[in-house]
């Protein structure tokens, strides 16, 4: 009787070992458009201070180079910096692949066009610099010429080395409103209507002396 006692203890204290960690995708939501960010979180069932290794790949198998994603905790949040452009990514299915202590799964999110309107990212470089005091206010203009579609903002004059100077944009638009955008309060699109309102009605043009 004492015999059974201790063998169905030691059952109950020693568990079963070396049980592989295991690891899962939780995707925010699987549907995408221009201009947003991909977000998504990695949740693990155990800490190995190992990282997890990420790919992404759309439907034709090309894909990212890998990505080493810190694993400190049991749900770690994977926030990209860089929203969906046009010029970068097509349409269609996606797949991320997370490998992590020999465990492999995968997950997928579809990108659509919804017609949202966006910055490209080479003239939200030119922003920080400008809200720096880095450029002048005619370089933000003439980023919108260069890289935004007419269709998306018209800027009605032409610019060039001589007058890039003599342009101002007034000094709340870069107070608040810019500011605003560049901490996340107000989308894209509301900042190009500030600016478009601006130069439809000729108060941000080109100043003769």
């Amino acid at each position: 009787m004492a015999i059974t006692a201790v063998i169905a203890l030691s059952v109950v204290i020693f568990p079963p070992v070396n049980a592989e960690p295991t690891v899962e995708i939780i995707m925010e939501k699987t549907t995408y458009s221009y201009c947003e960010k991909l977000f998504y979180t990695i949740k693990v069932s155990e800490v190995t201070g190992n990282p997890a290794i990420i790919h992404i790949r759309d439907d034709t198998g090309k894909g990212s180079s890998a990505i080493p994603i810190p694993i400190s905790e049991l749900e770690n949040p994977v926030p990209s910096r860089m929203a969906f452009e046009k010029e970068i990514f097509p349409l269609g299915k996606y797949f991320i692949d997370v490998e992590y202590e020999g465990q492999k799964v995968s997950s997928e999110f579809t990108l659509i066009d919804a017609n949202n309107v966006c910055l490209p990212i080479s003239i939200k470089s030119i922003f920080t610099n400008w809200l720096s005091g880095n450029v002048s206010d005619g370089f933000i203009i003439d980023a919108f010429k260069k890289f935004v579609d007419d269709e998306v903002i018209k800027v009605p004059f032409e610019i060039n080395e001589d007058n890039v100077y003599n342009i101002d944009i007034p000094e709340w638009v870069r107070e608040n409103t810019s500011l605003w955008w560049y901490q996340g309060m107000i989308s894209d699109e509301e900042l190009i209507q500030v600016f478009k309102y601006l130069l439809d009605k000729q108060i941000i043009s080109i100043q003769t002396n």
